[in-house]
């Protein structure tokens, strides 16, 4: 009887292994990395200007007792283009919006702006991703919606789309 449970036990031990990997084939991880700073102060930063003729950003801007979203983008990032339309409807709407250009040069951030249009108030230039970093971000386009006081309320992962400006700008509102 003994050894007729030792003759079964690899199999099922390659039974168990089989059905965990299995498991992890239809339960992918979760690949958004949320930022540690939310309904927390947005961290200390002193950014100088990313391109002329537009303000650097410094953390103390984002708390005016204006609501407002600070987006991280650059002049590289495909999908940045693709988000220039929303953030442009969202100035339309009221919503100041501030940015951080991550990894850029002058000259390519003032392209961008010409070829997309400018909806930032200020862009920040973050050479270094160091405030990309000390954010959380996990990469480009992120955005941050700020209340305020300078807490940052919610993040919002990859490209604005279309039918969220609606909800962002409500949601800005109720921050009021």
């Amino acid at each position: 009887m003994k050894t007729r449970w030792i003759l079964f036990m690899p199999l099922a031990i390659t039974a168990l292994l089989f059905g965990a990997f299995i498991y992890r084939l239809t339960t992918p991880p979760e690949t958004l990395i949320q930022s540690q700073w939310i309904n927390k102060p947005m961290p200390l930063f002193d950014l100088p200007p990313a391109t002329a003729g537009v303000e650097g950003l410094k953390s103390s801007d984002l708390a005016d007792g204006r609501p407002r979203l600070v987006n991280v983008f650059a002049s590289w990032c495909i999908p940045c283009r693709a988000e220039a339309p929303q953030l442009e409807a969202l100035k339309a709407a009221g919503v100041p919006i501030d940015g951080i250009a991550i990894r850029d040069r002058p000259d390519d951030v003032a392209q961008f702006l010409r070829e997309n249009g400018n909806p930032f108030d200020r862009i920040g230039s973050d050479v270094q991703s160091s405030v990309q970093i000390a954010l959380g971000s996990s990469g480009v386009p992120e955005t941050f919606l700020i209340d305020g006081k300078g807490i940052i309320r919610e993040q919002i992962q990859g490209v604005i789309l279309q039918e969220q400006v609606p909800e962002i700008v409500a949601k800005l509102e109720k921050m009021k």
